[in-house]
């Protein structure tokens, strides 16, 4: 026996009315509401724990957040048609919190980009040089995806290391959790 779907949540539209850029939009605006919410409990932590070594990509959790925002820096600067990339890892040697707040300066970036874009302008193919400098072509909703799964992939990383470190109430930051508290 089949039964009936239940009807919607109030204020839930179908798919179909919600534009590539409105899911966009959601995709930046949990981008930055999750990094903040690593960011908090990382601050919280004493700056031995902050810089020490853990076994991951990175091998601290300040590098990988400063290797988080190297690559929403370097994929901006792409976007922007700059033709030398230089990325903040490049010459920085600031704080945990100097870290945090040039990532979170970079997302908000992103953001307000996002949330000022036509579709034409997600749409518009652009020609950039990766790291190794090949090069390719692609549209910028598919780059800006990138960007979002890229930080989704590095604060996983991020919650492990807090767990090797002895952190036990690491907050969730999965999209449908900011998604029920917008």
């Amino acid at each position: 026996m089949i039964s009936a779907l239940p009807a919607k949540p109030p204020g839930v539209q179908p798919l179909q009315t919600h534009t590539m850029k409105e899911l966009i939009v959601q995709l930046a605006a949990h981008n930055m509401w999750a990094s903040q919410k690593i960011i908090d409990l990382v601050l919280s932590l004493p700056e031995e724990k902050q810089m020490a070594e853990v076994p991951s990509s990175f091998s601290s959790l300040y590098k990988t957040i400063l290797h988080m925002w190297d690559a929403e820096s370097a994929w901006w600067q792409r976007m922007k048609l700059h033709e030398k990339i230089i990325v903040p890892s490049g010459n920085f040697n600031g704080t945990m919190k100097d870290v945090t707040n040039g990532l979170m300066q970079q997302s908000s970036q992103w953001h307000d980009w996002v949330n000022n874009a036509t579709e034409n302008a997600l749409d518009h193919v652009f020609q950039y040089q990766n790291s190794k400098k090949e090069q390719f072509k692609q549209p910028v909703y598919q780059m800006i995806l990138h960007v979002f799964n890229h930080g989704t992939y590095h604060r996983g990383q991020l919650v492990n290391m807090l767990r090797q470190l002895g952190v036990e109430k690491i907050p969730q930051t999965d999209f449908i959790i900011w998604s029920r508290k917008k």
